[in-house]
């Protein structure tokens, strides 16, 4: 029977895939881990600085663990404040995360990629599969390196390690981390809570994004698929729906007629402007199945509807 380690399960996607795989493995099968303890956890957590490899090869050999999930890193925005150490943090965690999971004989690792592996040079629209890499940005050029080291260690070492580029991930279970497209989860909030939205991209900024509960779900499907499936050893693609800041709050305001977003773009518009505006994702659809099922009409109902809940709005009036 297998046994999940999760490391990062403290942030945006971890807190809710820990979840969707205690409900698929089981409570006890799953042993999440992050450098802090939460207040409220269901199941078992381990605290983990993912930077010291001996303490992963721990929980590896006391759980027994067959399959490891490795998300933690500084994201895109904020690892521009601190490019080497969100350069250090970022590599030596997945180093350490393969290097285990090889002398362990883990039988399968996830380590996220993203979309900020993509600059300038890749077509922006329908990004391909296969483009050439050269990111803006030291969390994008760590992707960049860890999709690399996926690749050899799958190569050299028979690694079944899978892989996903995300695009940004919406979602009303968690707050954002750090990322450059953080609106798009901000923005929910400020309208939920009756405030209008101060955006920091322009209003016409058309950028790659997935709804949470299709980002966990094309994240299970891969590691579920036969590895005689897999073709990408790097990272797949994949896509959920293209946006606008705009498009955004002209859905918002179907539910919030009053609604008003302004567009005072900062630093963080030069990082989305060297990223894709939409994604082709025909490898992923042809080798184990994806298909998204959230547009921005069916996301904007179920951000709103979940987000009413933790912040009793009032929608009787719309």
């Amino acid at each position: 029977m297998d046994t999940i380690l999760v490391i990062g399960a403290g942030g945006q996607i971890g807190t809710v895939l820990v979840q969707a795989l205690q409900q698929k493995f089981g409570l006890n099968r799953v042993v999440a881990s992050d450098l802090k303890t939460p207040q409220v956890f269901s199941g078992i957590f381990e605290t983990l600085d993912a930077t010291k490899a001996e303490a992963i090869t721990a929980l590896v050999r006391r759980y027994e663990v067959t399959q490891i999930y490795h998300l933690a890193a500084i994201l895109s925005a904020s690892g521009e404040a601190n490019p080497i150490r969100t350069w250090e943090l970022n590599m030596q965690t997945v180093l350490n995360v393969l290097e285990v999971a090889r002398v362990e004989k883990v039988s399968k690792v996830f380590i996220p990629s993203s979309i900020a592996v993509f600059g300038p040079s890749a077509n922006p629209v329908n990004t391909p599969q296969q483009s050439f890499l050269d990111p803006t940005t030291v969390y994008g050029i760590s992707k960049v390196a860890a999709e690399n080291w996926m690749q050899y260690y799958y190569t050299k070492y028979n690694l079944d390690v899978r892989s996903i580029r995300y695009p940004g991930v919406i979602s009303y279970q968690s707050m954002p981390g750090g990322g450059t497209t953080d609106y798009a989860v901000d923005i929910y909030h400020k309208a939920v809570q009756g405030q209008d939205y101060e955006c920091f991209l322009s209003e016409d900024t058309r950028l790659p994004m997935i709804y949470m509960d299709d980002a966990i779900r094309a994240t299970l499907e891969l590691m579920e698929a036969d590895a005689d499936q897999i073709t990408v050893r790097n990272s797949y693609n994949l896509a959920g729906l293209s946006f606008t800041p705009a498009e955004v709050a002209a859905a918002i305001q179907h539910f919030f007629p009053t609604f008003q977003t302004t567009y005072k773009p900062d630093f963080r518009q030069q990082i989305a402007n060297s990223w894709p505006q939409s994604i082709d994702d025909s490898a992923a659809r042809r080798d184990w199945g994806w298909k998204p099922a959230y547009d921005l009409t069916r996301m904007t109902e179920d951000m709103i509807h979940h987000l009413d809940h933790q912040y009793h709005a009032d929608l009787t009036q719309v």
